[in-house]
């Protein structure tokens, strides 16, 4: 089957390893041995049957977004199976400017980790982007961790009031640690979600649950490597109690549809 991954992560090979290290700190994680490299990804996907990944940046420092954005647009250029997202800070000097290279420049979203870089995905200072990108490319956000406030998916909802045509994919079922709390507050929106950093913590059955209740056309399939083995990801997911149309939306043609591939 035709596999799409809409939720990886690639770093230059001189800091790849450190950088993996890095997050599975974040995380109190262990990724089980993945790098960061083009190379693994590239490797373990095509072992895994990815065709395609949408490889996405995250700067934590205002000042490195761009220098982030050219390395992805870079690589996507390089690499035919990779789509490259950009990404953006909120506290960044040239906000907006930046957000016209990304559209210039052809890279396919916009990507960013309210909770690592430390602002809200309803910071106001971001409303002037959100307005910008509506019927135009996604932003993809992380969602959902305890420890923090910045990406609780109220704060989507929100956005999503504020914003109807922005096209959003709340990555992790949307809310890494609170699905249940996305359910409640996101059902009735327009966003999409991925099955990125979700399954491995979910109890029986509750994965196929939100798969049934947002339906498999809001879903799209994401294994967030470096983190996680796309080989095992794959798997794990494959392993679900869903239809083959099921299976074939979320691996593929959900992505195809919102990404206009």
């Amino acid at each position: 089957m035709k596999i799409i991954d809409i939720h990886t992560h690639i770093y230059p090979d001189a800091i790849a390893r450190k950088a993996t290290h890095s997050i599975e700190e974040f995380y109190q994680l262990d990724g089980g041995g993945m790098d960061g490299t083009v190379e693994m990804l590239r490797d373990r996907g095509a072992q895994a049957g990815i065709g395609t990944y949408v490889v996405l940046p995250v700067s934590n420092s205002p000042k490195r977004v761009r220098h982030i954005n050219e390395f992805l647009l870079e690589q996507s250029a390089k690499y035919e199976d990779f789509i490259g997202f950009g990404t953006l800070h909120a506290a960044m000097e040239g906000l907006m400017e930046e957000t016209e290279w990304i559209l210039q420049n052809g890279l396919r979203g916009i990507k960013m980790h309210p909770d690592s870089q430390q602002f809200n995905i309803d910071d106001e200072r971001l409303f002037p982007v959100y307005e910008l990108l509506q019927d135009k490319i996604p932003v993809m956000l992380h969602m959902g961790d305890l420890r923090y406030n910045f990406s609780h998916p109220s704060r989507l909802r929100r956005v999503l009031d504020l914003f109807p045509h922005l096209k959003v994919i709340a990555a992790h079922f949307g809310g890494y640690a609170m699905y249940h709390t996305a359910r409640e507050l996101l059902w009735d929106t327009d966003c999409i979600f991925d099955t990125s950093s979700s399954l491995m913590f979910m109890e029986e059955g509750v994965a196929e649950k939100y798969i049934n209740a947002y339906g498999a056309e809001r879903m799209a399939y994401g294994t967030d490597y470096p983190l996680w083995d796309p080989v095992r990801e794959v798997e794990r997911f494959s392993q679900l109690k869903l239809t083959d149309d099921q299976f074939d939306r979320i691996f593929h043609k959900t992505a195809e549809d919102y990404l206009g591939l």
